[in-house]
This record gives C-alpha cells, sequence and structure tokens, in this order.
C-alpha cells in the first residue's frame, strides 16, 4: 500500500490586492494559497496538503472559503488567536516587475505553530518578509522531523519600512540560515542579494540585471558548502538553474521553462515554484524532476486569474512529457 503523502506550507495568507500590468485589479487570498491549491490537485487522494499561517480573525471565513473545494486540505495549522495577518497592495508596472506595500505584520512563524506537523514529508516555506519565519522553526524541524526542508528566499531578502513599502535587503545572516535548509529557491535579483561586496566605495550598485549571472557559481558553492543540499535559481521565462555538490564538485543543471503564449498575472509564480520542488521531492525524490514540476506550476500559474490554471497529476505529467520527455 502507497504510503499517503503530507505536505506542509507554511507562510503567510495575504489579502492582496492586486492591479496587474494590463489594469486589472485581482482581490484574493496569495502567497501560501497558491502552492497549497496546486498541490491539492496534484496529490488528490494520495496525500494532504497543510498550509501553516498565522492571520487575521477577520479573515478566516474567507481564507476557508478559499479552500473549501479542496478535500484534501487540512486548516488544522491556521491561526487567528493573535489576529495578526498580513494585507499586501501589489501595483505591476510590466508582467515581471511590480510595486508593493504591506499594511500589516502576520506573527512569525514559531515552532510551537508547527509542533503538531512534524510527520510531514515535505515543508515549504514561502514568506514574503524577513520576519515571517523563525530562525528556531527551521532548527525544530531539523531535529524533530525527517521532513525535507524547502525554503524560499524572497522573505529573506524583503524588508518593510514604517510606512509600509516592501524593499530588497541584502541577507547578511545567510549563514545562520543555510545548514538548516535543503532545498533552497530564489530568482536571480534576490540572488544577487546574497553576493555583496565586503566593502563598496560611494555607492552600491544596483541589482536589477537581468544579465548579472556571474556571481551564480560562486554563490552555490558557498550555499552547498554550508549545509544546502540543493539550489535553484529560477530566471523568469528562461527556466531554472539546478546546483548539487556530486563528489565534491559543483554540477549544474539547466532546466528550461515551459512555454507560454500570454502571461495574465505573474502573482504567485515564485510560491507555485516552491510547490513544485516539494511535489517533485516527496513523492519521486528527484531534483531534476522536481525543477521541471516546479517550473510547470510556476508557468500554470500565470495563465489566468483563478485556480484552475493548476492541473491533476497526470494533466501535469503529460504536459512534464510533452516538454522534457520520460
Amino acid at each position: 500500500m502507497t504510503k499517503s503523502l503530507k505536505i506542509v506550507v507554511a507562510g503567510p495568507i495575504p489579502r492582496d490586492t492586486i492591479s496587474t500590468y494590463e489594469n486589472d485589479i485581482i482581490m484574493r487570498y496569495g502567497c501560501v494559497t497558491h502552492p497549497v491549491i496546486a498541490l491539492s490537485k496534484l496529490l488528490d487522494s494520495e496525500g494532504t496538503v497543510t498550509p501553516v499561517s498565522n492571520i487575521h480573525k477577520k479573515d478566516r471565513e474567507g481564507i476557508a472559503t478559499e479552500f473549501k473545494d479542496f478535500e484534501n486540505v487540512d486548516l488544522a495549522g491556521i491561526n487567528s488567536k493573535e489576529d495578526r495577518g498580513t494585507v499586501i497592495l501589489l501595483d505591476f508596472k510590466d508582467q515581471n516587475n511590480r510595486e508593493e506595500k504591506q499594511l500589516a505584520c502576520m506573527n512569525p512563524i514559531r515552532p510551537k505553530h508547527i509542533k503538531k506537523h512534524l510527520d510531514a514529508d515535505a515543508y515549504v516555506f514561502v514568506p514574503i518578509t524577513d520576519f515571517e519565519i523563525s530562525l528556531s522553526t527551521l532548527k525544530y524541524i531539523k531535529k524533530h522531523s525527517k521532513g525535507i526542508i524547502i525554503f524560499d528566499a524572497h522573505g529573506a531578502t524583503t524588508a518593510m519600512d514604517v510606512k509600509g513599502h516592501r524593499h530588497r535587503k541584502f541577507w547578511v545572516d545567510q549563514d545562520e540560515w543555510l545548514p538548516y535548509i535543503d532545498v533552497l529557491k530564489m530568482n536571480l535579483e534576490e540572488s544577487q542579494c546574497m553576493s555583496f561586496a565586503n566593502e563598496y566605495i560611494h555607492e552600491i550598485p544596483s541589482i536589477y540585471d537581468d544579465s548579472a549571472t556571474g556571481h551564480l557559481d560562486d554563490l552555490a558553492n558557498h550555499v552547498l558548502k554550508k549545509g544546502v543540499s540543493f539550489f535553484y535559481v529560477t530566471m523568469d521565462s528562461r527556466g531554472c538553474i539546478l546546483y548539487q555538490l556530486e563528489n565534491g564538485k559543483l554540477k549544474k543543471d539547466w532546466i528550461a521553462s515551459i512555454k507560454v503564449a500570454k502571461v495574465v498575472d505573474t502573482t504567485g509564480c515564485g510560491d507555485s515554484f516552491a510547490g513544485g520542488l516539494a511535489y517533485g521531492f516527496a513523492k519521486y525524490n528527484d531534483p531534476v524532476k522536481a525543477g521541471q514540476f516546479a517550473n510547470i506550476l510556476g508557468a500554470r500559474r500565470t495563465q489566468g486569474k483563478d485556480w484552475d490554471v493548476f492541473k491533476t497529476a497526470q494533466e501535469t505529467e503529460e504536459i512534464r512529457v510533452s516538454n522534457y520527455g520520460l
């Protein structure tokens, strides 16, 4: 009998208001919601998905409604006792770049929020701001669970000022975190927040350079030698790079993107990508296949404004085989 899988997705469930680059307005619950619903459809009767998040009391009913059609989603990890959730405004200037404003701060996810879910096969952490996941939580999982820890660097490289404006930041204390992360995922811009000089002369250069990839191999070596097993860097529509150590040497695999005819909305693509990694590792324990599923879920998220963009395991596998082969 096949063991039932359990995947935990931890992070905020923000009440999002999104102005797309085509000037459409979308209002929904985001972040954790994207990978949870994608994984729910993939796992179906094969397993459960447990979102772990701290939310506002007034959002509990709306969040429950968001998940009501997905029977294998366990809402036991949703906590509103402290009445501390997340509210986000997103204004897209083009399909990839946006201005962000945060109007509420979620209580950080601590060991007490995760202790009932130590039987999970995989943990997906998708913070959007640097205070939302406590390092103690990763340490607690490492000590008490055998589940693989997948961490999205978006939160660690994003800060919020006292006006609610969200800004990129260097992940200065990264070496404190890396030993407790099995799979690290980030985009190119976030990778540049991990590669910074000992000292800058006069001015710090901009990190907004999608052609700046020369730092990636050195960064990968550092990340992997600090304890991360698999390191993924996404390159928007180009695909992603998978780094791992093989016999002590850096191994790099390019996993091409899934082509789409038209991008409708990119909100949640990175979160969905992280969910695809969890599926590939939990079900197949295959880092290349995990990257393929991640690319598929990220691409599917761009294809509409509702949850119909995500497909069943069979449909998703057909997409994978048609793009990557067996």
